[in-house]
């Protein structure tokens, strides 16, 4: 079988996200809140955060539906689960290395910081497993996860003792110490993300029917999910472990309805992100313009975008800490964003102009790797 087109509204959607993610890492880097400011009472920081909750779930969906279109070209499932070992291998290995130089800016292994890099490369990993099955399997293995994995929430790692590291790794959010002075933290616990990615690989047959047919999937999918979200979260009866109550106003109470937990991502934080985004996707695929070009191009190469994008945003940092506070150390050996200065701290408008101009300046370099992807076929580029 001959290589499929590629389709441009899943780099489009990526795009999208990758973009976006970038915003949260900017106000990691430049503002002055925590990692994850869940204040109902300040808008427009919870907004400029909760928005970008979108980028993660995406990203780990469509990594498992680029997976089962990799295997639509004449690729055995033999083939598929070789790629996604080395791969799931090469990801592991990249966030470990230059992911975590480019958070840390240090060379000693004090800190180890887990996060999506991580997440995915291990779900390839248990995906090369997976794709052995049939593909209505794994879409059920996926759903059970992602739907019951906040059963599990009062199982504490805390209370198991020799097993407390295979809990964190697998569902709980925070630090392990696996030896005196070094920090392993687990941003991202395995098992939803697990669930999602074979998700994302059971839903890849709706992107090769013609295109009413396709676009009717997708949409009933995430209208489907929107609901679902709607319904859980209206009787706060399951799926988040913090249930959302009334405020004195009505915004601070929408925000509070949205207010979903992301560590792990609880099944609500995963209905209210993948709904909407699954929707999205046929809207997307009569977009055209400079943007939905520029967006396309980094959809295609997100790999480059998000190595190269951290530590440009963290060198800017430390140049602006610098200048402005005479004080940039933090910003070298630890995480920034668990290290900032009680007096440090940009206003949101600077945060969003720093933002832009990091996009627009890897714009070169995406289009450049683009090219280089589109022109040749040596069996590496797939793995960048």
């Amino acid at each position: 079988m001959g290589a499929r087109p590629r389709i441009d509204s899943i780099d489009l959607l990526r795009g999208l996200v990758m973009v976006v993610m970038a915003l949260d890492h900017t106000r990691d880097f430049f503002g002055g809140s925590s990692m994850d400011p869940r204040d109902v009472g300040q808008p427009a920081l919870f907004l400029t955060r909760w928005v970008t909750h979108f980028c993660a779930p995406v990203f780990v969906l469509l990594a498992g539906t680029s997976a089962w279109l990799f295997g639509s070209r004449g690729k055995s499932r033999r083939e598929v689960s070789r790629f996604l070992l080395t791969r799931g291998l090469w990801l592991v290995a990249l966030e470990f290395t230059v992911v975590r130089l480019g958070w840390t800016f240090s060379l000693d292994y004090v800190f180890v910081p887990a996060q999506v890099i991580w997440a995915i490369g291990c779900s390839m990993l248990t995906l090369s497993a997976l794709v052995f099955l049939p593909r209505w399997a794994i879409g059920a293995f996926g759903l059970v996860l992602v739907a019951g994995h906040n059963a599990l929430d009062p199982i504490r790692a805390d209370d198991l003792g020799a097993a407390r590291w295979a809990w964190m790794l697998l569902h709980e959010f925070g630090p392990l110490e696996p030896r005196p002075g070094t920090t392993f933290f687990v941003a991202y616990p395995l098992v939803p993300w697990v669930g999602v990615i074979a998700l994302g690989y059971w839903v890849g047959p709706a992107f090769l029917r013609d295109e009413d047919e396709r676009r009717r999937i997708l949409l009933a999918l995430g209208l489907g999910a929107c609901t679902l979200f709607g319904l859980l979260r209206a009787t706060n009866l399951y799926g988040d472990p913090t249930p959302w109550t009334a405020q004195g106003d009505v915004t601070t109470t929408l925000l509070s309805f949205v207010n979903c937990e992301k560590y792990p991502p609880s099944l609500l934080f995963l209905l209210m992100t993948l709904g909407p985004s699954l929707a999205l996707l046929p809207l997307l695929e009569g977009v055209r313009g400079p943007l939905a070009r520029s967006l396309v191009t980094i959809g295609r190469v997100p790999l480059l975008y998000y190595v190269a994008h951290v530590p440009l945003i963290h060198a800017l940092a430390v140049g602006f800490a610098q200048v402005l506070y005479a004080d940039a150390a933090w910003l070298f050996g630890g995480f920034p964003p668990f290290a900032k200065p009680d007096a440090y701290g940009f206003a949101l408008p600077w945060v969003y102009a720093v933002w832009l101009g990091v996009v627009v300046a890897l714009l070169p370099l995406c289009h450049w790797f683009a090219g280089v992807k589109q022109r040749r076929s040596e069996w590496w580029l797939s793995y960048l």
